[in-house]
Protein backbone atom coordinates (compact mmCIF):
# COMPACT_ATOMS: atom_id res chain seq x y z
CA UNK A 1 0.00 0.00 0.00
CA UNK A 2 1.52 3.56 -0.83
CA UNK A 3 1.72 6.51 1.61
CA UNK A 4 -0.04 9.24 0.50
CA UNK A 5 2.65 11.84 -0.19
CA UNK A 6 2.80 15.81 1.49
CA UNK A 7 3.17 18.81 -1.15
CA UNK A 8 6.71 18.13 -1.31
CA UNK A 9 5.83 14.67 -2.59
CA UNK A 10 7.37 12.55 0.89
CA UNK A 11 5.44 11.23 4.01
CA UNK A 12 4.80 13.57 7.31
CA UNK A 13 5.03 12.33 10.66
CA UNK A 14 1.14 13.01 10.97
CA UNK A 15 0.49 10.88 8.11
CA UNK A 16 2.88 8.00 9.41
CA UNK A 17 1.07 8.00 12.60
CA UNK A 18 -2.06 8.03 11.47
CA UNK A 19 -1.01 4.98 10.20
CA UNK A 20 -0.10 3.24 13.04
CA UNK A 21 -2.27 0.79 15.52
CA UNK A 22 -3.17 2.44 18.87
CA UNK A 23 -1.17 2.52 21.42
CA UNK A 24 -3.82 0.65 23.61
CA UNK A 25 -3.74 -2.39 21.17
CA UNK A 26 0.31 -2.49 21.05
CA UNK A 27 -0.12 -2.99 24.97
CA UNK A 28 -2.54 -5.15 24.88
CA UNK A 29 -0.41 -7.37 22.63
CA UNK A 30 2.67 -6.85 25.10
CA UNK A 31 0.92 -7.72 28.31
CA UNK A 32 -0.74 -11.07 26.72
CA UNK A 33 0.78 -14.22 28.36
CA UNK A 34 1.86 -15.86 25.13
CA UNK A 35 4.14 -13.00 24.61
CA UNK A 36 5.11 -12.65 28.07
CA UNK A 37 6.20 -16.34 28.52
CA UNK A 38 8.07 -15.91 25.12
CA UNK A 39 10.01 -13.56 26.28
CA UNK A 40 10.69 -14.75 29.54
CA UNK A 41 11.72 -18.27 27.72
CA UNK A 42 14.15 -16.60 25.54
CA UNK A 43 15.88 -14.83 28.57
CA UNK A 44 16.58 -18.02 30.11
CA UNK A 45 17.98 -19.30 26.92
CA UNK A 46 19.95 -16.32 26.54
CA UNK A 47 21.33 -16.28 30.20
CA UNK A 48 22.20 -20.05 29.85
CA UNK A 49 24.14 -19.52 26.59
CA UNK A 50 26.13 -17.18 27.65
CA UNK A 51 26.82 -19.15 31.01
CA UNK A 52 28.11 -21.89 29.31
CA UNK A 53 29.75 -20.44 26.50
CA UNK A 54 32.10 -18.70 29.72
CA UNK A 55 32.45 -22.04 31.58
CA UNK A 56 33.24 -24.32 28.84
CA UNK A 57 37.08 -23.60 28.38
CA UNK A 58 37.31 -24.08 32.33
CA UNK A 59 35.60 -27.37 32.02
CA UNK A 60 37.37 -28.31 29.21
CA UNK A 61 40.83 -27.10 30.64
CA UNK A 62 40.65 -29.17 34.39
CA UNK A 63 38.26 -32.35 33.62
CA UNK A 64 37.74 -32.88 29.42
CA UNK A 65 41.31 -31.62 27.74
CA UNK A 66 42.61 -34.52 26.02
CA UNK A 67 42.41 -36.91 23.02
CA UNK A 68 38.63 -38.20 22.40
CA UNK A 69 39.62 -41.53 22.49
CA UNK A 70 40.52 -44.02 26.21
CA UNK A 71 43.61 -43.33 27.84
CA UNK A 72 44.41 -47.21 27.19
CA UNK A 73 44.53 -45.84 23.38
CA UNK A 74 46.97 -42.87 23.99
CA UNK A 75 50.62 -43.02 22.19
CA UNK A 76 52.53 -42.60 25.83
CA UNK A 77 53.38 -38.83 24.49
CA UNK A 78 49.93 -38.32 24.76
CA UNK A 79 49.20 -39.79 27.75
CA UNK A 80 51.66 -37.88 29.90
CA UNK A 81 50.87 -34.42 27.79
CA UNK A 82 47.24 -35.51 28.90
CA UNK A 83 48.01 -36.55 32.70
CA UNK A 84 49.84 -33.93 33.35
CA UNK A 85 47.03 -31.12 32.83
CA UNK A 86 44.88 -33.18 35.59
CA UNK A 87 43.85 -30.93 38.41
CA UNK A 88 41.54 -32.58 39.79
CA UNK A 89 40.37 -30.10 43.16
CA UNK A 90 40.81 -32.50 46.08
CA UNK A 91 39.02 -31.53 49.53
CA UNK A 92 40.83 -32.48 53.11
CA UNK A 93 38.95 -32.04 56.16
CA UNK A 94 36.18 -31.42 55.26
CA UNK A 95 34.54 -31.74 58.81
CA UNK A 96 34.06 -29.09 61.67
CA UNK A 97 37.71 -29.03 63.59
CA UNK A 98 38.11 -31.23 67.12
CA UNK A 99 38.96 -29.28 70.03
CA UNK A 100 40.11 -30.58 72.77
CA UNK A 101 40.33 -28.59 76.44
CA UNK A 102 41.27 -31.75 78.56
CA UNK A 103 43.90 -29.90 80.78
CA UNK A 104 45.86 -33.79 81.26
CA UNK A 105 46.15 -33.78 77.54
CA UNK A 106 49.60 -32.08 76.16
CA UNK A 107 50.83 -31.74 72.97
CA UNK A 108 54.25 -32.09 71.58
CA UNK A 109 54.94 -31.03 67.77
CA UNK A 110 58.30 -32.27 67.28
CA UNK A 111 58.33 -31.14 63.30
CA UNK A 112 59.52 -27.91 63.65
CA UNK A 113 62.45 -28.83 65.96
CA UNK A 114 65.66 -28.94 63.80
CA UNK A 115 69.36 -28.76 63.96
CA UNK A 116 70.37 -25.86 61.03
CA UNK A 117 73.90 -24.07 60.69
CA UNK A 118 72.14 -20.78 61.58
CA UNK A 119 71.03 -21.83 65.24
CA UNK A 120 70.93 -18.18 66.57
CA UNK A 121 69.10 -16.63 64.27
CA UNK A 122 66.86 -19.96 64.64
CA UNK A 123 66.79 -19.55 68.30
CA UNK A 124 67.97 -23.31 68.38
CA UNK A 125 67.95 -24.83 72.06
CA UNK A 126 71.18 -26.47 73.54
CA UNK A 127 71.11 -29.00 76.28
CA UNK A 128 74.62 -29.04 77.75
CA UNK A 129 75.31 -31.60 79.84
CA UNK A 130 77.27 -33.02 82.66
CA UNK A 131 77.98 -36.13 84.59
CA UNK A 132 79.38 -35.64 88.08
CA UNK A 133 80.62 -37.91 90.19
CA UNK A 134 83.02 -36.31 93.04
CA UNK A 135 84.29 -33.30 91.01
CA UNK A 136 84.28 -30.46 93.67
CA UNK A 137 87.56 -29.27 92.99
CA UNK A 138 86.52 -28.58 89.17
CA UNK A 139 83.33 -27.32 89.53
CA UNK A 140 84.34 -23.48 90.03
CA UNK A 141 86.58 -23.83 86.73
CA UNK A 142 83.84 -25.40 84.62
CA UNK A 143 81.62 -23.04 85.39
CA UNK A 144 84.30 -19.93 84.56
CA UNK A 145 84.20 -21.40 81.16
CA UNK A 146 80.85 -21.92 81.03
CA UNK A 147 79.93 -18.70 81.60
CA UNK A 148 82.25 -17.58 78.89
CA UNK A 149 80.68 -19.17 75.71
CA UNK A 150 79.76 -16.68 73.07
CA UNK A 151 76.60 -18.85 72.27
CA UNK A 152 73.41 -16.85 73.80
CA UNK A 153 72.81 -18.33 77.46
CA UNK A 154 69.12 -17.53 77.11
CA UNK A 155 69.25 -20.58 74.60
CA UNK A 156 70.68 -22.47 76.76
CA UNK A 157 69.68 -25.15 79.12
CA UNK A 158 72.21 -26.94 81.99
CA UNK A 159 71.76 -30.48 83.34
CA UNK A 160 73.68 -32.10 85.91
CA UNK A 161 73.31 -35.85 87.42
CA UNK A 162 75.10 -36.11 90.64
CA UNK A 163 76.11 -39.59 91.37
CA UNK A 164 77.83 -41.91 93.80
CA UNK A 165 79.72 -38.85 95.34
CA UNK A 166 81.31 -38.98 98.57
CA UNK A 167 82.62 -35.17 98.82
CA UNK A 168 81.14 -31.83 98.62
CA UNK A 169 80.04 -32.05 94.82
CA UNK A 170 76.54 -31.69 95.05
CA UNK A 171 76.74 -28.40 97.80
CA UNK A 172 79.38 -26.91 95.52
CA UNK A 173 77.40 -27.18 92.12
CA UNK A 174 74.20 -26.02 93.96
CA UNK A 175 76.07 -23.02 95.15
CA UNK A 176 77.55 -22.13 91.70
CA UNK A 177 74.57 -22.25 90.20
CA UNK A 178 73.16 -20.18 92.72
CA UNK A 179 75.95 -17.16 91.87
CA UNK A 180 75.64 -17.54 88.42
CA UNK A 181 71.81 -18.02 88.33
CA UNK A 182 71.21 -14.83 90.37
CA UNK A 183 73.16 -12.50 87.99
CA UNK A 184 70.95 -9.87 85.94
CA UNK A 185 73.31 -9.55 82.94
CA UNK A 186 73.50 -11.63 80.31
CA UNK A 187 75.07 -14.41 82.11
CA UNK A 188 72.90 -16.68 83.64
CA UNK A 189 71.48 -19.34 81.52
CA UNK A 190 67.52 -20.44 80.43
CA UNK A 191 67.35 -22.97 83.21
CA UNK A 192 69.56 -25.15 85.53
CA UNK A 193 68.43 -29.23 86.68
CA UNK A 194 70.04 -31.16 89.08
CA UNK A 195 69.55 -34.69 88.60
CA UNK A 196 71.05 -37.08 92.16
CA UNK A 197 70.74 -40.87 90.88
CA UNK A 198 73.04 -43.48 92.85
CA UNK A 199 74.50 -46.28 90.75
CA UNK A 200 76.50 -48.36 93.46
CA UNK A 201 80.09 -47.43 92.37
CA UNK A 202 82.22 -47.70 94.53
CA UNK A 203 85.57 -47.45 92.95
CA UNK A 204 87.99 -44.64 93.59
CA UNK A 205 88.61 -41.63 91.29
CA UNK A 206 92.52 -41.86 92.20
CA UNK A 207 94.84 -42.46 89.23
CA UNK A 208 95.07 -46.02 89.72
CA UNK A 209 91.99 -46.68 89.59
CA UNK A 210 90.20 -44.76 87.43
CA UNK A 211 92.22 -45.65 84.52
CA UNK A 212 93.95 -48.85 85.59
CA UNK A 213 92.93 -51.56 82.62
CA UNK A 214 91.05 -54.22 85.01
CA UNK A 215 88.56 -50.97 86.07
CA UNK A 216 87.63 -50.19 82.68
CA UNK A 217 84.98 -52.73 81.31
CA UNK A 218 83.00 -51.87 84.87
CA UNK A 219 83.70 -48.04 84.45
CA UNK A 220 82.43 -47.19 81.43
CA UNK A 221 79.50 -49.15 81.62
CA UNK A 222 78.66 -47.30 84.99
CA UNK A 223 79.11 -44.65 83.26
CA UNK A 224 76.84 -45.58 80.38
CA UNK A 225 74.33 -45.40 82.53
CA UNK A 226 74.77 -42.00 84.33
CA UNK A 227 74.94 -40.28 80.60
CA UNK A 228 71.89 -42.27 79.83
CA UNK A 229 69.75 -41.51 83.11
CA UNK A 230 71.33 -37.67 82.78
CA UNK A 231 70.22 -37.42 79.05
CA UNK A 232 66.60 -39.08 79.29
CA UNK A 233 65.56 -36.50 82.26
CA UNK A 234 66.74 -33.30 80.90
CA UNK A 235 66.09 -33.66 77.08
CA UNK A 236 63.32 -31.70 76.07
CA UNK A 237 61.22 -31.48 72.76
CA UNK A 238 62.31 -28.13 72.08
CA UNK A 239 66.04 -28.78 72.30
CA UNK A 240 67.88 -29.16 68.88
CA UNK A 241 71.78 -29.62 69.97
CA UNK A 242 73.07 -31.70 72.80
CA UNK A 243 76.41 -30.40 74.55
CA UNK A 244 78.05 -33.26 76.14
CA UNK A 245 80.55 -31.50 78.29
CA UNK A 246 83.09 -32.77 81.30
CA UNK A 247 84.24 -31.37 83.84
CA UNK A 248 87.31 -31.75 84.49
CA UNK A 249 88.01 -28.97 81.10
CA UNK A 250 90.79 -26.64 81.96
CA UNK A 251 90.57 -24.53 78.82
CA UNK A 252 88.31 -24.27 75.72
CA UNK A 253 87.16 -22.16 72.69
CA UNK A 254 84.57 -19.73 73.86
CA UNK A 255 83.06 -19.99 70.50
CA UNK A 256 83.24 -23.58 70.87
CA UNK A 257 79.45 -24.34 70.11
CA UNK A 258 79.45 -21.74 67.39
CA UNK A 259 82.08 -23.76 65.81
CA UNK A 260 80.84 -26.73 65.97
CA UNK A 261 77.60 -26.41 64.61
CA UNK A 262 79.65 -24.95 61.37
CA UNK A 263 80.17 -28.28 60.01
CA UNK A 264 76.85 -29.78 60.51
CA UNK A 265 77.69 -32.53 61.69
CA UNK A 266 75.63 -35.79 63.59
CA UNK A 267 77.78 -36.41 66.38
CA UNK A 268 81.42 -34.40 66.02
CA UNK A 269 84.37 -33.98 68.95
CA UNK A 270 87.30 -32.19 68.86
CA UNK A 271 91.04 -33.34 70.03
CA UNK A 272 91.66 -33.81 73.94
CA UNK A 273 95.44 -32.52 74.80
CA UNK A 274 96.40 -31.47 78.44
CA UNK A 275 99.85 -29.30 79.37
CA UNK A 276 102.17 -30.78 81.75
CA UNK A 277 105.15 -28.59 83.62
CA UNK A 278 108.47 -29.83 84.05
CA UNK A 279 111.30 -28.18 84.79
CA UNK A 280 109.87 -24.74 83.77
CA UNK A 281 108.69 -26.55 80.11
CA UNK A 282 104.95 -26.53 79.41
CA UNK A 283 104.54 -30.02 78.26
CA UNK A 284 101.85 -30.49 75.48
CA UNK A 285 100.54 -34.15 76.23
CA UNK A 286 97.97 -35.95 74.15
CA UNK A 287 94.92 -37.38 76.57
CA UNK A 288 92.03 -38.69 74.50
CA UNK A 289 92.88 -42.16 72.88
CA UNK A 290 89.10 -43.02 72.70
CA UNK A 291 88.77 -40.82 69.65
CA UNK A 292 90.06 -43.48 66.90
CA UNK A 293 89.31 -45.46 63.54
CA UNK A 294 88.94 -48.72 63.00
CA UNK A 295 91.96 -51.03 61.85
CA UNK A 296 91.95 -54.90 60.69
CA UNK A 297 93.39 -55.76 63.38
CA UNK A 298 90.72 -54.70 66.20
CA UNK A 299 88.27 -55.83 63.34
CA UNK A 300 89.96 -59.71 64.36
CA UNK A 301 89.98 -59.20 67.45
CA UNK A 302 86.45 -58.63 68.38
CA UNK A 303 85.65 -61.60 66.22
CA UNK A 304 87.40 -63.50 68.77
CA UNK A 305 85.88 -62.09 72.03
CA UNK A 306 83.01 -63.20 73.74
CA UNK A 307 80.41 -60.60 72.78
CA UNK A 308 80.24 -59.24 76.40
CA UNK A 309 83.84 -58.29 76.88
CA UNK A 310 84.32 -54.54 76.26
CA UNK A 311 87.82 -53.56 74.32
CA UNK A 312 89.49 -50.52 76.59
CA UNK A 313 91.44 -49.03 73.98
CA UNK A 314 95.07 -47.90 74.42
CA UNK A 315 96.06 -50.73 76.75
CA UNK A 316 98.95 -53.08 76.34
CA UNK A 317 96.40 -55.98 77.11
CA UNK A 318 94.31 -55.77 73.60
CA UNK A 319 96.73 -54.99 70.53
CA UNK A 320 93.93 -52.84 68.39
CA UNK A 321 96.68 -50.99 65.97
CA UNK A 322 93.54 -48.55 65.55
CA UNK A 323 94.73 -44.71 64.51
CA UNK A 324 94.14 -42.52 67.27
CA UNK A 325 93.26 -39.17 66.39
CA UNK A 326 95.05 -37.54 69.56
CA UNK A 327 98.67 -38.74 67.97
CA UNK A 328 97.31 -36.29 65.08
CA UNK A 329 97.00 -32.61 64.64
CA UNK A 330 97.83 -29.75 65.70
CA UNK A 331 96.28 -26.72 67.21
CA UNK A 332 98.58 -24.25 65.55
CA UNK A 333 96.66 -25.59 62.49
CA UNK A 334 93.21 -25.39 60.40
CA UNK A 335 90.65 -26.45 63.21
CA UNK A 336 88.31 -27.09 60.67
CA UNK A 337 89.72 -30.18 59.32
CA UNK A 338 87.42 -33.47 59.66
CA UNK A 339 87.98 -36.87 59.56
CA UNK A 340 85.66 -39.88 60.61
CA UNK A 341 85.87 -41.90 63.32
CA UNK A 342 85.12 -44.84 64.52
CA UNK A 343 85.18 -44.64 68.26
CA UNK A 344 85.07 -41.12 70.25
CA UNK A 345 85.86 -40.25 73.99
CA UNK A 346 83.20 -37.97 75.97
CA UNK A 347 85.40 -35.32 77.38
CA UNK A 348 83.69 -33.20 74.71
CA UNK A 349 80.55 -34.12 72.11
CA UNK A 350 78.47 -31.94 70.48
CA UNK A 351 75.41 -34.23 68.97
CA UNK A 352 72.58 -33.15 67.04
CA UNK A 353 69.31 -33.96 69.39
CA UNK A 354 67.44 -36.24 66.73
CA UNK A 355 70.02 -38.57 66.84
CA UNK A 356 69.43 -39.38 70.94
CA UNK A 357 65.76 -39.42 70.30
CA UNK A 358 66.41 -41.82 67.32
CA UNK A 359 67.22 -44.10 70.52
CA UNK A 360 71.21 -43.67 69.71
CA UNK A 361 72.40 -43.43 73.47
CA UNK A 362 75.17 -44.57 75.66
CA UNK A 363 75.16 -48.50 75.77
CA UNK A 364 75.95 -49.52 79.72
CA UNK A 365 76.91 -53.20 78.05
CA UNK A 366 79.41 -54.60 75.27
CA UNK A 367 78.42 -53.00 72.04
CA UNK A 368 80.49 -54.45 68.95
CA UNK A 369 82.67 -54.99 72.06
CA UNK A 370 82.51 -50.98 72.96
CA UNK A 371 81.20 -49.38 75.72
CA UNK A 372 79.74 -45.88 76.85
CA UNK A 373 80.98 -43.62 74.04
CA UNK A 374 82.77 -45.52 72.23
CA UNK A 375 79.68 -47.76 71.78
CA UNK A 376 77.53 -44.72 71.54
CA UNK A 377 79.81 -43.95 68.34
CA UNK A 378 79.58 -47.76 67.01
CA UNK A 379 75.94 -47.33 67.43
CA UNK A 380 75.29 -43.88 65.74
CA UNK A 381 77.54 -45.37 62.34
CA UNK A 382 75.23 -48.40 62.80
CA UNK A 383 72.38 -46.12 62.08
CA UNK A 384 73.17 -44.13 59.32
CA UNK A 385 74.64 -41.28 61.18
CA UNK A 386 77.83 -39.50 60.78
CA UNK A 387 80.49 -39.56 63.42
CA UNK A 388 83.47 -37.02 62.87
CA UNK A 389 86.49 -35.36 64.59
CA UNK A 390 88.37 -32.44 64.45
CA UNK A 391 92.28 -33.26 65.13
CA UNK A 392 93.58 -29.68 65.21
CA UNK A 393 90.79 -28.34 67.45
CA UNK A 394 92.03 -28.57 70.61
CA UNK A 395 90.28 -28.36 73.71
CA UNK A 396 93.07 -28.81 76.94
CA UNK A 397 91.75 -31.37 79.88
CA UNK A 398 93.18 -31.73 83.62
CA UNK A 399 96.47 -33.70 83.61
CA UNK A 400 95.69 -36.80 85.29
CA UNK A 401 99.41 -37.28 86.26
CA UNK A 402 99.05 -40.61 84.33
CA UNK A 403 102.04 -42.44 84.09
CA UNK A 404 103.48 -43.51 80.52
CA UNK A 405 103.09 -47.36 79.67
CA UNK A 406 99.64 -47.56 78.48
CA UNK A 407 99.18 -45.87 75.28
Amino acid sequence: MLLPANKGGGMTWKSARARLPPSRTVLNLLIRTRFLLFVAVAGIVLLLWNGLRGTAGEVQKFYCWGPAKSPRDMTPNEQAEWSGRLQTPVIFNHHAPIEINSPTIQRVDLNPIHSTTKPVSNEERILILTPLRNAAPYIEKSFDLLTQLTYPHNLIDLAFLVGDSTDDTLAVLSIELERIQSRTDNIPFRSATIIEKDFGVTLSQNVEDRHGFAAQGPRRKAMGRARNYLLSAALKPEHSWVYWRDVDIVDSPSKIIEDFIAHDRDVLVPNIWFHRYEDGFDIEGRFDYNSWQESETALKLASTLDKDIVLAEGYKEYKTDRTYMARMGNWRDNKDIEIPLDGIGGVNILVKADVHRSGINFPCYAFENQAETEGFAKMAKRAGYGVYGLPNYVVWHIDTEEKPGNA
